[in-house]
């Protein structure tokens, strides 16, 4: 996937303890498709606009590198350094609900702004901290 500019969001997904059920759910009421995303003993769900090979979405488990995250759809947005944006966001007022960790090369966190919405800060490609 060609790197996004900053401030774009990159991602959105749905963590929930009982995806295969929200999974249908969304088939049902949008109409995606999902394609099944190995995680290691169980798959999340990439979500496909139907005739699409491309998904808008995700449905996760809440287990494995999600556990942790809200039961709410989460954008992801690309930051140039996770440490630093999330440092601005406690400056700032907000919160820090998931701290920065590593996955893959890449980073993540989960922030709450001072009006209580929430999203993830995304760092592409960065070293592991």
């Amino acid at each position: 996937m060609p790197s996004p500019n900053l401030g774009t969001i990159l991602w959105t997904d749905l963590t929930v303890p009982n995806a295969e059920e929200v999974r249908d759910f969304y088939k049902a009421v949008v109409g995606w498709e999902s394609s099944p995303v190995d995680m290691g003993g169980y798959s999340d769900f990439n979500m496909l606009p139907r005739g699409s090979d491309k998904p808008s979405a995700g449905v996760c488990h809440a287990q494995g590198v999600n556990t942790g995250l809200p039961a709410q759809w989460l954008i992801y947005v690309v930051v140039e350094n996770v440490d630093d944006s999330t440092a601005a966001c406690e400056r700032l007022g907000g919160q820090v609900l998931v701290a920065p960790k590593s996955m893959g090369g890449d980073r993540l966190c989960i922030i709450q702004d001072p009006a209580g919405a929430v999203m993830a800060l995304y760092e592409q490609g960065a070293a592991s901290a």
